[in-house]
């Protein structure tokens, strides 16, 4: 079945060429698109699409918004791409903590593109480290939240959601730790179940956000 995408995005020719290189994909297909997270919200109610491709800056309703109602629709809601122009935007932080599953910068290849599309539609939510690891230690604050109460993690787990910080694949990470990539999946489940995450972008920002990774200075 070909993936239902839906395009969002307040550049009229930049929304067009992606419609565009979605559309000539043979498990791809374009289902709608929208100028801004209003309209994108409001039409999405009545068109079925499994990965939304979200503009940060937009008018009338951003990304970040548009995002946060998506993710609290029936069942989560669509999954999320966020595009983003980086320069330490946190807009971009904000529509993952919001419930986006991944986020793209704005000169990424046409191939990087589709790639995304096909990971997110597949739940890995995978980003590329080096990116995950510059826009969160830009807009993670310095200062981990405290766990309230235990950790609910076990020493392996941990271990596990170290390694998914890093960006490793589940593939990665069991060739690292000598584990099957049956078991990975499964700590892997685990770690999103106890922590109440509904994929591994989110794993990593708990990870930051209660200490587990430290921002690098600087």
């Amino acid at each position: 079945m070909s993936i239902r995408v839906f395009v969002v995005d307040d550049q009229d020719l930049v929304r067009a060429g992606t419609v565009m290189l979605v559309q000539a994909q043979d498990d791809m297909t374009v289902v709608g698109e929208a100028g801004d997270g209003a309209e994108a919200v409001d039409r999405l109610r009545a068109v079925a699409a499994d990965v939304v491709l979200m503009d940060v800056r937009m008018p009338r309703m951003d990304g970040v918004e548009a995002t946060r109602r998506l993710a609290a629709g029936p069942g989560g809601g669509p999954k999320v791409l966020v595009v983003t122009t980086f320069d330490l935007d946190e807009y971009a932080f904000a529509a993952l903590r919001a419930g986006a599953s991944g986020f793209l910068l704005k000169d990424a290849s046409a191939e990087e593109i589709l790639a995304a599309i096909r990971s997110v539609h597949r739940g890995d939510a995978v980003i590329a480290p080096s990116t995950t690891r510059r826009l969160l230690d830009h807009v993670v604050p310095a200062l981990p939240v405290p766990l309230d109460g235990p950790d609910p993690l076990t020493e392996r787990e941990r271990e596990v959601l170290l390694h998914i910080t890093d960006g490793a694949s589940n593939a990665e990470i069991a060739r690292r730790l000598f584990l099957s990539e049956g078991t990975v999946k499964t700590h892997v489940g685990r770690i999103l179940g106890k922590l109440g995450l509904r994929d591994r972008v989110q794993a990593v920002i708990w990870a930051y956000e209660h200490g587990l990774v430290r921002r690098r200075p600087g």
